[in-house]
């Protein structure tokens, strides 16, 4: 009964029509018969007017509605004495709404689990105060009121609230949610927790290093709300049938009419011609789609991004991060006279700990296993596409490009590397103190995505990066890319990426110097595992799982929920107008038509909730190629 309750609460329209439909049915039984019809068409009557003043409302804001069928086949069929048949169109007009919260909610499920997975309370650690047991005294908080530097008590089996650095020495944490890692990955102290991820057995201690709306999850969390709000402009599209279908169903209906004489003929035909699988069927096959992305890490900002890459015909790529692992290997340290390898090395670790590209992880990774303790640092400050420079009690370091360094230390010298080879320049104030040489390498899946794109009928790939060209030619040849454009400026890219055709143009990046491209391309998909927060708020596409394969799957989903959703509509109306067909000629009573009519909504719904799984048949599934993804990466320079 108390779903009964809610369900009348929030379809009152619902209620009240079911309501006249059983109490005209009990009148039927009672001397008073004769009243029945009378009820039922006079509240059809009232739920018409009111359908035709907000249709009223529509048309003078410029939208041309269906609604007139739907009044103009209640009218008609009150007047000509089938007031029930009239009724189960206003069931159909009141139901809808319904209907399409059940189906909407249905398709978009994924992406709704990704809202209730936020985290939403903490456990933060009182500064000097003990409980009675001389532990440290904690209180629960809301994750709106954790501050940076508040230290977090994250117990076992809970999410972490916000970003945070690691206190204790070390704990194992779940990350599927973020990166598509099954397995629970380990963090040392010192390291970087982001928010979202499920603690192990063991309760540890953090420190927040960011607000909570600043925090990696919420990022993630309010990207998913923008997708939820937005409309497709194929969802407009179906609103564009509304003009011929209505005119083919009226003509359809006064020829009817005109022939046979009969009025009720033109009721019989309209009362199977309503439009619900035109307003429903599209949204819902988008909503599918999005939520099909979500199970696969995508979050796709809105059905109009669907469209797009629907038709993508040329697809570019950033390099480091994108198409290579994003883990490049320390090959060697050319230290400079009065520096040592250890030195060189130190320097560099400890500016590029404040950096939050990929580079700068596996420099501070290197250190580490080197047992080198960083520098304390007073400010520190990066420069996109360049490095970072940082203020230590030796002096100022840069870390970055040669020609950026160079500006700090003019006696820089470049060292010579091997193909797939990348240098990064350290610089001690005004002396050059050495080179770090490291190598990065393809992604397992790199060369079988633009496989795939090929075959989804992409015809030009290019690859756009920082890099020199010695270190992206080799790798562009083993992905079969034919265009590099290297050493490129943010600037660089955004002049590259105007000019290529054909058009729609898919454009792949991480970083933060990504962002300037990854908005001006026609479908900007961000590697946002770990990334830059400006990539994925300026990309239509944010990829949580750390693999370059989701670029295809992006293709992939969109063709097939376009598909799914043109089917769909033109489903609608083919079975509408073979039943406006069969009315015409006086086989179809209205009563039974305008129940027909409403299996002809279920079959389009159902049609466009394909869009969820996608089709069927030899090709991969999105789902199945997230499991056993490495762990994520972060955002390189360039």
């Amino acid at each position: 009964m108390k779903k009964l309750r809610r369900a009348a609460r929030a379809y009152p329209a619902v209620a009240a029509t079911l309501v006249v439909g059983v109490v005209g049915l009990l009148l039927l039984a009672t001397p008073g018969r004769d009243a029945a019809p009378g009820i039922v068409g006079g509240y059809a009557l009232l739920i018409a007017a009111w359908q035709a003043v907000e249709m009223v409302r529509q048309l003078l804001r410029g939208h041309a509605g269906l609604d007139i069928l739907a009044v103009t086949a209640i009218v008609a069929a009150v007047l000509v004495g089938e007031p029930w048949a009239a009724l189960v169109v206003v069931l159909m007009l009141t139901g809808g709404e319904a209907l399409e919260d059940y189906a909407e909610n249905r398709s978009k499920r994924e992406l709704t689990a990704l809202l209730d997975r936020a985290p939403s309370r903490a456990t933060r650690v009182l500064p000097g105060q003990l409980d009675e047991d001389g532990g440290e005294r904690t209180e629960d908080v809301e994750v709106q009121e954790i501050l940076v530097g508040d230290t977090l008590l994250v117990r076992p089996g809970t999410l972490v609230p916000v970003d945070a650095i690691l206190l204790d020495h070390g704990a194992s944490f779940d990350e599927s949610s973020l990166t598509g890692e099954s397995l629970p990955v380990e963090r040392a102290a010192g390291e970087k927790i982001a928010s979202g991820v499920i603690n192990g057995p063991v309760a540890v201690r953090m420190r927040a290093t960011a607000l909570a709306s600043d925090s990696q999850y919420q990022q993630i969390v309010r990207l998913v709300e923008e997708a939820q709000g937005s409309k497709a402009r194929t969802v407009r599209m179906a609103d564009r049938y509304a003009v011929p279908f209505t005119l083919l169903s009226l003509a359809i209906a006064g020829i009817a009419w005109a022939v046979s004489g009969d009025a009720v003929r033109f009721a019989e035909v309209l009362v199977v011609a309503t439009p619900c699988p035109l307003l429903i069927a599209a949204p819902v096959a988008f909503l599918g789609g999005m939520s099909r992305a979500a199970k696969a890490g995508l979050i796709v900002k809105g059905g109009g991004t669907l469209e797009q890459l629907a038709r993508v015909r040329s697809a570019a790529f950033d390099k480091t991060g994108t198409l290579t692992t994003g883990k490049p290997e320390p090959r060697r340290i050319v230290a400079q006279p009065g520096f040592s390898e250890d030195e060189v090395l130190q320097l560099a670790a400890s500016a590029e700990v404040f950096s939050s590209h990929v580079l700068a992880s596996a420099v501070v990774a290197s250190a580490k296993a080197r047992g080198l303790a960083l520098l304390g640092v007073d400010a520190a400050e990066e420069y996109a596409t360049n490095g970072v420079e940082a203020g230590t009690p030796a002096g100022t370091v840069r870390v970055g490009k040669p020609a950026w360094v160079a500006e700090a230390a003019p006696e820089l010298r470049h060292v010579g590397l091997e193909p797939g080879e990348l240098a990064i320049y350290v610089a001690l104030d005004d002396r050059f103190a050495g080179t770090l040489v490291m190598r990065d390498r393809l992604r397992d899946d790199a060369v079988e995505t633009v496989s795939e794109l090929h075959e989804l009928g992409v015809e030009r790939m290019i690859m756009v990066t920082g890099d020199v060209a010695a270190t992206a030619n080799p790798l562009a040849a083993q992905l079969r890319i034919g265009e590099v454009h290297a050493e490129c400026t943010p600037a660089d890219k955004v002049r590259i990426v105007a000019d290529v055709q054909p058009r729609p143009l898919l454009m792949t990046g991480d970083g933060l110097n990504d962002a300037p491209v990854l908005a001006a391309a026609d479908v900007g998909f961000a590697m946002g595992a770990r990334g830059s927060t400006a990539a994925s708020e300026s990309a239509d596409v944010v990829n949580r799982f750390d693999r370059i394969g989701g670029v295809a799957d992006a293709v992939r989903i969109g063709r097939d929920t376009v598909r799914i959703a043109v089917q769909s509509i033109w489903l609608g109306i083919a079975f509408s107008v073979v039943l406006m067909l069969v009315a015409a000629f006086g086989f179809l009573p209205a009563l039974f038509g305008a129940w027909m009519q409403e299996l002809v909504d279920l079959v389009a719904i159902l049609g466009a909730l394909r869009a969820i799984r996608g089709p069927r048949g030899p090709r991969r599934s999105t789902d199945a190629a997230v499991a056993g993804v490495p762990e994520a990466a972060t955002r390189p320079r360039g």
